[in-house]
Formats: C-alpha cells, structure tokens, sequence
C-alpha cells in the first residue's frame, strides 16, 4: 500500500510539472502549492486504513503533520504574506516528517516537497518581460 501511494505521489509530481511546462499559467507558484497540498491529502487518505490498523490513535498525528504543513503555504498566499518562508518551512517539515517516518509512510509525503521547493524557487526567478 505504501508503495502505491508512493508511486502516485510521484505520478502526480510529475503530472503538474508537465502540466505547467505545457500550460504556462500565470500563477505557477499557487499551482504548485496548491498541487502539494492535494498530493498530500491524497497520499493520507490513501494510507489511512494501513495507518490506523497499524497505529491505532496515532494515525491522526502521523498523517495529520503532513497535511497540517502542505496547508501552511495555501494559508499564508491566502493571507498574502510570508509565502517564500511557508514554503521553505512546509518544504523542511515535509520533508524532516518523511524521514523520520522514512521505513513506514514518510516516504509517500516526500515527492510534494519537489513542488514546495519549486514554489519557493520561482519566487526568486525573474519576472518575464512585458515589453
């Protein structure tokens, strides 16, 4: 199960990637928040039978810091503050989660840490001329 999960985190990764080659919208940085975010409930809700049957109460914890910290950047672009920083440290969760929890379900969460860097990444990369 933490295999599947797994690969489809990675076939969603690389799905919004081709997505925003292709497309070009306007707002990257919002799909790519926004596109982590649903990875990442996607990815919980997926293992969450194998999680509870596993850890009984402390199902909710273990997938719930993922979800919690994917949220943190769609927050902070809503509020319009600190987005550069919300990625960085939804990105450093995300990704100090998946390692901890690296031989059970971390795994699965970390291909979404590609796209909260992404995000972070594009804030610094130059606007396109409109000349």
């Amino acid at each position: 199960m933490i295999g599947v999960a797994t690969v489809g985190a990675i076939v969603g990764v690389l799905l919004v990637g081709l997505v925003v080659l292709v497309r070009r919208p306007t707002d990257t940085r919002s799909v790519f928040r926004w596109s982590a975010l649903a990875i990442t409930v996607l990815v919980a809700a997926s293992l969450t039978p194998f999680t509870v049957d596993d850890s009984g109460t402390a199902a909710s914890y273990l997938l719930g810091v993922p979800v919690a910290a994917a949220l943190l950047p769609v927050l902070a672009q809503r509020v319009g503050r600190l987005t550069l920083v919300a990625d960085l440290v939804a990105a450093l969760v995300l990704t100090g989660w998946g390692l901890l929890l690296g031989l059970g379900i971390g795994v699965a969460f970390l291909p979404a840490v590609i796209l909260l860097i992404a995000s972070a990444v594009g804030t610094w990369a130059p606007r396109p001329s409109t000349t």
